[in-house]
């Protein structure tokens, strides 16, 4: 049986998600921005929340954790090269580490950049990666404790997953990246219809996420190294994709 999601966004451009297996009545939630939007969904569904998936240690991503522990006494996974910064886990994973939730199979991937412990949590049955802080739709996490070879290597490895996975990502960011993005590859016509897109959708207040791994291969300049425009751009024209790479997240810094 399919999962039931459901994306809640947070604080000021966090979300989060409910994952509901409706044969068993498990939930799981990925990361815990904020314990008061979650419960609230959960009381509202009749969900009974039984896991808790942590990405990486920053405060926006597991400041709900006690309070949602406490109420449920649900089982909490997270980095294993993280848990002196996380307080509560009860399972930690590392790089290829697998799990189950409900007969759905969970696989982890390490993805440094971000953070040095950062992991990501990918349901292959379910077509479904969630990514954290590492991927967001339209750019990547800021290099806070890793270096840029860390964090494309992260990347890479995610981009290599099937195109018609589904992401979900730690926050709503996809306008700036996307506008952004724009600046170094604007004949891209994906990147185009995507702006348009977004613009509408963010003009709604509707959400950007989730996407898919085959639309940010289309248009997200953070796997486009290769892009033949993007390396005119900056004058690297025979550079490795990581110099290109490290560019591009320098030149999206600098705004």
């Amino acid at each position: 049986m399919a999962l039931e999601l459901l994306q809640i966004p947070c604080l000021t451009d966090n979300y989060t998600v409910l994952a509901h297996e409706p044969s068993t009545g498990e939930t799981f939630c990925v990361d815990a921005p904020d314990a008061r939007p979650i419960l609230s969904a959960l009381a509202e569904r009749g969900w009974k929340l039984t896991h808790l998936l942590i990405t990486h240690h920053h405060k926006d991503h597991i400041q709900g954790l006690d309070q949602l522990k406490t109420q449920f006494g649900c089982k909490v996974y997270g980095p294993e090269a993280e848990s002196d910064k996380i307080v509560g886990l009860d399972e930690t994973l590392k790089e290829g580490d697998h799990f189950d939730f409900a007969g759905h199979p969970v696989t982890v991937f390490e993805t440094p950049g971000h953070t040095l412990g950062h992991i990501c949590y990918h349901l292959p049955e379910d077509k479904l990666l969630f990514a954290g802080d590492t991927l967001f739709v339209g750019g990547c996490g800021r290099i806070f404790e890793g270096t840029p070879a860390q964090m494309w290597n992260s990347l890479s490895k995610l981009a290599a997953l099937p195109g018609d996975t589904n992401i979900y990502c730690g926050h709503e960011y996809t306008l700036s990246n996307v506008e952004f993005a724009m600046k170094i590859e604007p004949n891209n016509i994906d990147l185009q219809t995507r702006l348009h897109e977004v613009r509408e959708k963010r003009a709604n207040n509707q959400p950007t996420v989730p996407s898919t791994i085959g639309a940010e291969l289309k248009a997200n300049p953070f796997l486009r190294p290769f892009s033949q425009e993007i390396r005119a751009y900056f004058g690297l024209d025979s550079a490795s994709d990581l110099e290109v790479f490290t560019k591009v997240r320098e030149a999206k810094d600098q705004g």
